[in-house]
């Protein structure tokens, strides 16, 4: 395997790793405002998907990209994808479980699925692209 094929392989092992962890932070969010606040669908994944996107975006910025790019510019790049992904699945989610009956959890899991997939693609070559492993080069100065 070439350098550049193991980095890559790498940096999607640890993409996954803290988008599990990102996961978890969602989904404990979620059920814990599911079952305790008993609100509708829609408000307990919008919170849990913001605590998720901050968790994921810190962690991912530092370790998987390893990027010195301008972290406000970086941010708004993911605003701008969620600015999309999540009035797009908190409308489906609404419609999938309020009218359709589809249970709430699977609804979250399908949803987090499809986040994982696009935001790896859209943060590798769109976020982060040109900036991979600039902190290593700007911290050895």
């Amino acid at each position: 395997m070439s350098q550049n094929k193991r980095s890559e392989f790498w940096r999607m092992l640890k993409f996954l790793l803290f988008s599990v962890s990102a996961g978890v932070i969602q989904m404990a969010s979620f059920a814990f405002l599911t079952e305790f606040a008993g609100w509708s669908y829609w408000p307990c994944y919008l919170i849990s998907l913001i605590l998720s996107v901050l968790w994921n975006f810190t962690f991912n910025r530092k370790f998987t990209f390893q990027s010195a790019t301008n972290v406000p510019k970086a941010m708004l790049k993911v605003l701008a994808y969620y600015a999309v992904f999540t009035p797009t699945t908190t409308v489906l989610g609404e419609f999938l479980v309020g009218t359709l009956g589809w249970n709430d959890y699977l609804v979250t899991a399908l949803n987090m699925i499809l986040n994982f997939v696009t935001e790896y693609l859209y943060q590798r070559f769109f976020v982060f692209g040109n900036s991979l492993n600039t902190a290593k080069k700007v911290a050895k100065k």
